[in-house]
């Protein structure tokens, strides 16, 4: 679970720090999708868009584009908790 919190905040702060730059025009419409497992050491270099995270209570699946040290594109997916949840 440490490694889902982690890499959703590396996510984040590297979504800020890549100012969120939409794919080139030459780009796929379509990637295979990655599906994140504990362990895994994804070659991240850049964050380009993370998906929105759900108003929910529970937890949802987001995906994450990113480009690897070799300029490869790749879709991740990976599970965080909604926002929804409230301390009542």
């Amino acid at each position: 679970m440490k490694a889902l919190a982690l890499l959703a905040l590396a996510g984040v702060s590297c979504m800020v720090a890549a100012d969120e730059l939409p794919p080139p025009a030459d780009h796929p419409k379509s990637l295979e999708v990655e599906h994140y497992a504990y362990g895994m050491h994804p070659d991240i270099a850049r964050v380009l868009t993370t998906s929105a995270v759900p108003n929910v209570c529970q937890s949802v699946p987001v995906q994450m584009t990113y480009e690897d040290h070799q300029g490869q594109r790749h879709v991740m997916e990976y599970l965080v908790m909604g926002s929804g949840c409230s301390n009542g």
